[in-house]
């Protein structure tokens, strides 16, 4: 695959806060920490393929207010092209981050999470060769549309994250969008979610099926399989870390799945190495590595157009 990767959703501003535990309703507890970052699903996969210098085009909508700027700022900061900004305003996500490294996300929609078709007046979808795609922004009113310019483009293969909240994508829009034959890219309890089974296999074979394309479930400390429709299965171990927290770590991995892909690399290797990317996220505070330590895992083979 030579062509760029087509990169749609949102960039956000992480507000981390590092706690003890979950309060319960009224228990008052005093936060260890707390700090901003960029953040978003979209904004961490095409990280991910920036610091692997993959070509891409990021089609992200920055909003106006302090969170606006914010990731204006930084995106500029981080080498990405000039944001696409947008008058309302941008939200921002409350990152709970326990002791263990388990985290809570409290998101504030903003425009960050929305889509209009006029925004791909300038890309041909043919001029790609993968489409990233989060569940979140389908999940929006706006998702219609999304789905839609989906149907209008075929061609580039879609790499859906559905997410935590897939059920509350509506069944219509969601079903068209399965129809497309995408990449589901779920973690273990979204495959039991989406499919109905009980276990994690029958339900990367029955979403297999039902795509007709590749799934790949995420297993955590357990490392990530592929199923794919004809029945065959690669499974990649897990590599062992100490959590400092869990935040975009589906996200990178997904990220270095699809810039290891583009490179030309078979599943099974990529799977190994999208386990590397993603345990060493979960190795560090936030949702990305820093340029240096990224550059230790997947050296940069060339830069982005």
């Amino acid at each position: 695959m030579n062509k760029p990767i087509l990169v749609i959703g949102s960039t956000c501003v992480d507000i981390i806060i590092n706690i003890h535990h979950l309060p319960v309703t009224e228990e008052n507890i005093r936060p260890a920490s707390q700090s901003m970052a960029l953040g978003g699903c979209a904004f961490n996969v095409a990280n991910i393929l920036r610091q692997s210098g993959t070509p891409f085009t990021f089609i992200s909508p920055v909003g106006s207010g302090v969170y606006g700027d914010y990731v204006a700022e930084h995106l500029e900061a981080r080498g990405f092209a000039a944001p696409l900004r947008v008058p309302e305003e941008n939200g921002c996500c409350y990152c709970l981050v326990e002791e263990g490294g388990e985290r809570t996300f409290m998101s504030y929609h903003g425009v960050e999470y929305t889509f209009q078709k006029q925004w791909m007046e300038d890309y041909n979808a043919r001029d790609y060769s993968m489409i990233y795609v989060c569940g979140l922004e389908v999940e929006e009113s706006t998702g219609e549309a999304l789905v839609s310019w989906l149907e209008e483009n075929p061609g580039p293969v879609i790499f859906f994250a559905p997410g935590p909240r897939v059920g509350k994508i509506p069944a219509e829009r969601l079903e068209r969008l399965l129809n497309l034959h995408p990449v589901l890219h779920v973690n273990h309890s979204e495959s039991q979610a989406m499919s109905g089974c009980g276990e994690t296999g029958e339900a990367a074979r029955f979403l297999a099926a039902r795509t007709k394309a590749p799934v790949i479930v995420t297993l955590g400390e357990k490392g990530a399989l592929c199923q794919t429709p004809e029945g065959e299965l690669w499974q990649a171990p897990g590599v062992p870390v100490k959590p400092v927290d869990t935040i975009g770590a589906g996200d990178s991995h997904i990220g270095a799945l699809m810039a290891c892909l583009y490179r030309g690399m078979d599943m099974e290797k990529a799977l190994r190495t999208a386990n590397q990317v993603s345990s060493a996220v979960v190795g560090v505070k936030g949702a990305s590595l820093e340029d240096e330590a990224f550059l230790r895992l997947i050296p940069a083979e060339q830069e982005r157009d």
